[in-house]
């Protein structure tokens, strides 16, 4: 191919272009079949001219998602038998690339192509306990179901609740079988009456039913009488044994009185291991009012015999010691009476009184020992020593009182000012009625000493004969219990 003159299809010159070389035979036939026949209309025409191509073909619809639609059709082979022309082969529009699906054009434009969400992975699967959940309980109507969650315990849940991922909702509450007739299509005419029932919970609005624990309310104790707690004092254990001297240099004060109730209001609460000794260096009374007399040995004995009892023990001990002693009516103490001979006073001497009083430690609790009168013999300071508690005794007399009140004076002389500041003062009533005096001296000697008791006045005890405790007036012995704790409570546990 050149570039010249050419000439139109009509014959008439053309300007300067591009010209046309001779085309091969195959060419011609090949533009014959592209015209479809239209060079026979026109013979004249030179076909060995190039003609401008047709206009292209639109390109083919795809019916089905395959994207090719067309096929190759081939240009039939002339009548003659000769090869003619090869067969022209259309090509075919190039493959489109169809969209994942077709965009319905009712709803404008959408994107080409729309990712899909991506599909969660499958859990694992995970074993299944060896237990199984129970089947959540519902509860009986007007019985509220317990609120495991206000109290921090979980709530028991399906056992797939933890592969599902989920949270499982509280089932809904169960509503009342006499719901329909609340709500107004039908209600009796007269519906009983609920029972009051404060051990089962209230149901709240909006959250799950609760039962309340039972309570438990405390109630202060009512509070215990004088007597109530008295005796209770004189329960408690005394941390050891212990010794109380009853004393006043004063003759007739109610001191062996005083001696043998203490015991037995002791001993009639705890029982046993009480003891009463008559330590009086002139002929004490103590034997004569308390204790039976199924013997006459008294402390004489005990000390010519004294060697040989002291190196037992245990029961052995107690049964040779109980040969020298009495014991009270109801078995409540035990009495070790005093020398009637007034010449034994001389072999009780301080060494002897320490031995006596240290086998009846050991086989007693409390010792009330009754002093004699003579503040400068040994014996009576060797008492005073080894107590453990003191009992100032005396009654509403002037004399009675100052004896006591020059005791306490002596004994913080001679070095035992504590056990004098520690005393009880225990006032005895002869006689029924309270004097001015009485109240003269409670207020005195409460300066003095630790504590002050009073005791009342009762006419068993005005013959002077025998004592016998349950013999007393109610009021009496109730006076003797609170005076009884308020000697031994310092030492109580």
């Amino acid at each position: 191919m050149g570039w010249g003159r050419g000439e139109a299809l009509d014959g008439s010159e053309t300007g300067w272009g591009r010209q046309a070389e001779p085309a091969p035979r195959w060419r011609a036939l090949l533009d014959r079949a592209r015209l479809g026949g239209r060079g026979a209309e026109h013979p004249d025409v030179d076909h060995h001219v190039e003609e401008s191509p047709p206009p292209p073909e639109p390109l083919p619809r795809r019916a089905a998602g395959t994207g090719w639609t067309g096929r190759a059709q081939a240009v039939a082979r002339p009548a003659d038998g000769s090869f003619g022309a090869e067969p022209a082969y259309r090509v075919e529009a190039t493959y489109r690339v169809e969209p994942a699906y077709r965009v319905d054009p009712r709803y404008g434009g959408e994107p080409a192509y729309r990712a899909e969400p991506a599909y969660r992975a499958e859990p694992e699967p995970r074993a299944e306990p060896s237990w199984r959940a129970e089947p959540v309980h519902q509860p009986e109507p007007g019985y509220p179901e317990p609120e495991a969650r206000g109290r921090g315990i979980a709530s028991v849940e399906s056992r797939y609740a933890l592969l599902d991922g989920g949270y499982q909702p509280d089932p809904p509450p169960v509503e009342s079988r006499y719901a329909l007739l609340d709500r107004g299509r039908y209600r009796p005419e007269a519906p009983p009456a609920p029972e009051p029932a404060p051990a089962y919970p209230t149901q709240t609005e909006g959250y799950p039913a609760r039962i309340e624990p039972a309570r438990v309310e405390w109630r202060a104790p009512e509070p215990e009488t004088d007597v109530e707690r008295a005796a209770a004092v004189l329960r408690r254990e005394l941390g050891g044994p212990r010794v109380l001297a009853f004393a006043n240099p004063k003759g007739g004060v109610h001191k062996t009185t005083a001696t043998v109730l203490a015991a037995a209001t002791v001993g009639s609460v705890r029982g046993r291991g009480v003891l009463a000794w008559d330590d009086n260096e002139l002929r004490g009374t103590l034997g004569l009012r308390a204790g039976s007399a199924r013997h006459a040995r008294t402390i004489r004995h005990l000390i010519h015999d004294l060697a040989q009892i002291e190196i037992l023990e245990g029961d052995t001990l107690l049964e040779h010691l109980d040969d020298y002693l009495r014991h009270a009516s109801d078995g409540s103490y035990d009495v070790l009476a005093g020398e009637e001979s007034p010449r034994f006073a001389q072999r009780l001497d301080q060494f002897t009184v320490k031995r006596v009083l240290e086998l009846l430690r050991r086989t007693h609790d409390v010792v009330c020992v009754d002093t004699g009168n003579n503040v400068e013999s040994p014996n009576w300071r060797t008492v005073m020593q080894a107590a453990d508690q003191l009992v100032v005794t005396t009654v509403p007399r002037e004399d009675a009182a100052f004896s006591a009140d020059w005791m306490l004076d002596l004994l913080h002389e001679v070095g035992m000012g504590e056990l004098a500041d520690n005393a009880v003062t225990l006032i005895s009533c002869p006689t029924p009625g309270r004097t001015p005096l009485q109240d003269d001296l409670e207020r005195h000697f409460a300066t003095r000493t630790r504590a002050v008791a009073v005791v009342p006045y009762d006419p068993a005890l005005e013959t002077g004969s025998s004592i016998e405790y349950h013999q007393l007036q109610a009021e009496t012995r109730q006076a003797w219990l609170k005076a009884a704790a308020v000697m031994l409570e310092p030492f109580t546990r």
